[in-house]
């Protein structure tokens, strides 16, 4: 095949030459040039570079090879998948976050495209007697146990952690002034307060494992340190504080901030090397023991000045989990809420083996935490808030069902800035100016534009929930309940999530 390939070129490129010798005008020149060009690159392909196997087989026209593959993701969304096939989040969810940040036509024609008899097809049954959409109350929840002296009441859905660093520092301004008018929280990541952050809206403060915003390096080590941590804990847009334990898209491994993203500035911040990749650990070195741990989360909120302190996990053993919970509750001191993640959980970037198979699933953790809260005689201290692909009302309201009292979304907020899951989030490239740090790709999110969808998708997405609620026939989203979410299971028999896994 190499011979024939570079025969066909060769002998284009000659019948261009004649051309050029018989008719010497100016088109005849470029088009030999182009094929003079081809030429060459055939002979380099097949017989001096020595990196490409396929190349040296299969010169010039296997480098059509590496144009699909770096388009395959375009084509796969824009040409092949459906409505309904598409991963992580498919088209259909992906609409109607933008025709609600946008506040367009939210309405489907002609029927669901879902088929309601497959195994794992879920719903909720509704009521003869639907109550008024605009009386339903719950979207609100106070966090703050009573070891907490500045409590907070946020809204039950905000914006879940994302780093400026991760995001660009447009995407950050544009999520916080958001949340500023609508009036709901958004988590600073494991980055830090940066800057882009103080817009005016509520803030979730969240240490991680890097202690970035609350430690120190010393000898090439991140420590916790008091006076840095106080200083942005008590900033009064910082509502409440979100000790990292894991996440879902990489439990047990620690952030990671590619080289490419990690700039000037935002080095600056996190007190780091520029341009090298930035990997928090994979665990504390503030503490090694749940009692530890309590001293730790005592400390934090003695430093806030009392504000609400809670911890984010990706449930792993079930057993560490609840000897954590039943130390809670010997101790008599808590964390104010819990942050469960799920393994769908999402990322700007995480080793494959960890993103796809480390981690509980949301519902499984979820009711898992919830169960042994409940257990332990500490969910009416302890709030959680539930986190992992939430998208619609209805993922809200089963979250809801499941136990949580709030649910903090990341992904949906990034849609609602413009996000077109190009996923090159690890890459520095980003199209649409979201998750990059080129500053000639974040000029493209304009932050005055999507600073209002971001609030548009808050809203329009908490009044669906109360349109869905109401045709429950009930008064409040608190009083959803997980035996008024249906399942459809294997046998093809239908089942209350209450059934599958709370009994």
């Amino acid at each position: 095949m190499r011979d024939t390939i570079l025969s066909i070129v060769v002998v284009i490129n000659i019948l261009c030459g004649l051309l050029v010798w018989f008719i010497p005008d100016l088109g005849n020149y470029i088009l030999f040039t182009i094929t003079s060009a081809f030429t060459l690159l055939g002979i380099y392909d097949a017989f001096i570079q020595k990196k490409h196997s396929l190349l040296r087989s299969f010169p010039i026209i296997a480098r059509l090879r590496w144009f699909f593959e770096e388009e395959r993701e375009k084509i796969q969304q824009y040409f092949i998948e459906d409505d309904l096939n598409g991963t992580p989040i498919n088209r259909e969810k992906r609409s109607i976050v933008y025709q609600r940040a946008k506040k367009e036509i939210e309405t489907v024609p002609f029927g669901t495209q879902h088929n309601l008899y497959e195994k794992g097809y879920e719903f909720v049954k509704h009521s003869l007697f639907p109550t008024d959409h605009n009386n339903v109350s719950g979207e609100n929840v106070v966090f703050g146990s009573d070891k907490c002296s500045q409590k907070y009441e946020g809204s039950i859905i905000n914006i879940s952690a994302m780093s400026f660093g991760s995001l660009s520092k447009n995407a950050i301004m544009a999520l916080n002034q958001g949340a500023k008018m609508g009036g709901f929280a958004h988590n600073t990541g494991e980055g830090g307060v940066s800057p882009y952050h103080l817009q005016g809206g509520d803030l979730i403060f969240q240490v991680g494992t890097g202690y970035f915003g609350a430690g120190k390096t010393i000898e090439g080590k991140r420590y916790f340190d008091d006076d840095v941590f106080k200083e942005n804990a008590i900033r009064p847009e910082v509502k409440m504080i979100e000790i990292k334990l894991s996440q879902g898209a990489k439990p047990g491994h620690g952030g990671i901030l590619p080289a490419k993203k990690n700039t000037h500035e935002i080095s600056n911040i996190r007190s780091v090397e520029p341009f090298t990749r930035v990997d928090s650990p994979p665990g504390h070195s503030s503490f090694s023991n749940f009692q530890e741990m309590i001293s730790f989360l005592q400390k934090v909120r003695d430093l806030s000045n009392g504000k609400p302190v809670g911890i984010k996990f990706c449930v792993g053993n079930n057993e560490e989990i609840e000897e954590m919970i039943k130390t809670f509750s010997i101790a008599e001191n808590y964390p104010d809420f819990i942050s469960v993640d799920g393994g769908e959980g999402g990322t700007g970037s995480a080793p494959l083996e960890f993103t796809n198979y480390v981690g509980t699933p949301l519902l499984d953790g979820l009711s898992f935490v919830n169960k042994t809260l409940i257990k332990y005689n500490l969910k009416n201290q302890i709030k959680i808030i539930a986190s992992g692909k939430a998208i619609d009302a209805f993922d809200i309201i089963k979250l809801k069902a499941m136990g949580a009292d709030a649910v903090a979304m990341a992904r949906s907020f990034m849609l609602s800035l413009g996000c077109i899951q190009a996923r090159e989030c690890n890459l520095d490239s980003c199209p649409v100016g979201v998750a990059t740090q080129n500053e000639d790709l974040v000029k493209a999110l304009v932050v005055a534009d999507k600073n209002v969808r971001v609030k548009n998708f808050h809203e329009k997405t908490i009044a669906a929930v109360k349109e869905v609620v109401s045709a429950m026939g009930k008064n409040s989203i608190d009083e959803v309940t997980s035996k008024d979410v249906f399942r459809r299971n294997k046998e093809g028999d239908i089942t209350s999530l209450e059934n599958i896994y709370f009994n």
